[in-house]
């Protein structure tokens, strides 16, 4: 039975026929009925004896497991007796990964609430379309990036508090904290309580919010890691996602805390800051995108790497090219893997001894995958079709039930991925099977940066695509008709460019636009995007 006095997430789960088949039993997870996860990954390290082992390192000092479930409880105290949380209630987190946003995250679980961790790039807009899917009135927000929140609750009034913290110890949520006691009793809530809200970008640039239970953050932990990864305790994790990617939540956050091991946060994690880390702070397992492992090669000479053992690699496809560069360079085989955030966490990878160089691997134990045609059969192996996967973890889309249906089809989840799979069970990606850019690891919607650059005066028309690239694994074109008047000028580039990054993430702006007279049309008016991704406008 839910504990959640606030019962919006339960309302609005998919109704149960929409659902994926969620098979535990099949993946040998057994969770009782009543679990946290915060509890289980920090109350039940200090019982396991790991309570002065460090869990979060930053360049800046540590914190014990016994320390950060000390923060962790006074935040959930502060929450709870001067915020007014109730179980249930939607929290808001904004920030860099650091170890105050680790605390607030495992103070909202603690004291029932749920997770709604938002990237520090997202402007206003994105940010009020969250606020307004999950009905959220309370945000935790590192000081330095209250700016474009404070904006998105002129646009999403629901927003009634921000509480601000990282003002040297003196913002509003730290001297909550201390006020409160370390010692906190943690909720019990049911295992299919939900405990995050991750939100994704979709073909319709529209926020989909998909809503995971405290059992699907302890399954993530207890499926890939052991089978492909195979981390210990001593090990330091360390990578570039930010906690708000689900991605990053479990590489960087859930995995080492799960089995007694520490994790390096960096608020700064691209690749000249990344590697700087490894080397300064003897890290060993890294969770990146390919665009960041094919970077940091030209910086292997000025950086050793030698405590790094463990490369994993997912948000794009992997390149055989890359991956046999890094091995060449570093000795280490890329851990490559295909998750989704409707999925929680990667569904598809092999341990380095398995590994074939360009497939992304086999069904992580526990997951079962296959491809399909368009009427949902089996095809023979060999051939391209969808992807279709089941497993413990699976979508629930957030009051979504049109995309609930695209997604989960005859309970099965289809991640919007082409594959074929071989004779031995290995999958090999050939690409997206909807309009969605992957570029540097990020999931950019096309028709969200059309939707920014139909905005500005000048442009008429627009398409956007995803452009073969081997640096970003695709790179985002723009294809503008102007309306009269305007000139196709480098100086109009740079301004369309600039725009788009004030109303968007700054990592969706097109890296090339190109000014076209029209755009390839059919006869019913839609856009053949497959056109502009030939370069045939």
């Amino acid at each position: 039975m839910s504990v959640h006095v606030d019962s919006f997430a339960r309302d609005h789960l998919p109704t149960r026929d929409l659902w994926p088949v969620l098979d535990l039993a099949g993946a040998g997870l057994h969770y009782p009925e009543t679990l946290n996860c915060a509890e289980e990954l920090l109350d039940r390290a200090i019982e396991r004896g790991w309570g002065a082992r460090a869990a979060i390192r930053w360049p800046g000092g540590a914190w014990t497991y016994a320390e950060l479930l000390g923060q962790a409880n006074r935040v959930a105290n502060a929450l709870v007796r001067e915020f007014g949380l109730v179980p249930g209630n939607r929290v808001l987190l904004r920030g860099p990964n650091n170890p105050m946003l680790v605390a607030c995250w495992f103070g909202v679980l603690k004291a029932g609430g749920i997770c709604v961790t938002t990237m520090p790039l997202l402007r206003s807009r994105e940010l009020a379309a969250t606020i307004d899917k999950a009905e959220v009135w309370l945000a935790l927000c590192d000081f330095r990036f209250t700016e474009e929140l404070e904006a998105a609750r002129r646009h999403a009034p629901m927003l009634q508090r921000i509480v601000r913290y990282g003002l040297e110890g003196h913002g509003e949520l730290e001297v909550a904290m201390q006020r409160a006691s370390p010692d906190f009793r943690t909720v019990a809530t049911a295992a299919d309580d939900t405990a995050i809200i991750a939100f994704t970008s979709g073909t319709t640039g529209q926020a989909k919010g998909t809503m995971h239970f405290h059992r699907d953050i302890i399954a993530m932990c207890d499926l890939f890691p052991p089978h492909c990864l195979r981390a210990g305790p001593d090990d330091i994790f360390c990578g570039s996602p930010p906690l708000a990617f689900t991605f990053g939540l479990g590489g960087i956050l859930c995995f080492p805390l799960r089995i007694g091991a520490s994790t390096l946060l960096l608020e700064q994690a691209t690749p000249p800051h990344l590697i700087k880390a490894i080397h300064d702070h003897k890290a060993t397992v890294c969770f990146t995108a390919p665009t960041a492992y094919r970077a940091m090669l030209g910086m292997l000479k000025d950086h050793g790497i030698a405590s790094l053992r463990a490369c994993v690699s997912a948000g794009e496809h992997l390149p055989a090219a890359t991956f046999e560069a890094w091995k060449t360079a570093t000795g280490i085989s890329i851990i490559d893997g295909i998750g989704a955030t409707e999925m929680i966490h990667i569904f598809i990878s092999a341990p380095p001894e398995e590994i074939r160089p360009g497939s992304t691997g086999k069904a992580v134990p526990g997951y079962r995958a296959r491809i399909v045609g368009a009427d949902g059969n089996e095809l023979p192996r060999g051939t391209v079709g969808r992807l279709a996967v089941q497993g413990p973890t699976g979508c629930r889309y957030l009051d979504a039930e049109d995309r609930q249906r695209g997604y989960v089809q005859g309970g099965w989840n289809f991640p919007g991925d082409s594959f074929s799979q071989d004779e031995d069970g290995y999958f090999w990606y050939q690409a997206r099977t909807d309009d969605m850019i992957v570029s540097s690891g990020y999931n950019i919607a096309a028709a969200e940066v059309e939707n920014v650059l139909l905005e500005h005066v000048a442009v008429q028309e627009c398409g956007v695509v995803g452009v073969p690239d081997e640096e970003r694994g695709q790179r985002i074109t723009a294809f503008v008709v102007l309306r009269p008047g305007y000139q196709g000028t480098e100086v109009l580039v740079k301004e369309l460019q600039d725009y788009v990054k004030s109303q968007i993430a700054p990592y969706k702006y097109p890296r090339v636009i190109e000014f076209v007279r029209a755009l390839p049309r059919t006869e019913t008016g839609k856009l053949q995007r497959f056109r502009l991704r030939e370069g045939k406008p």
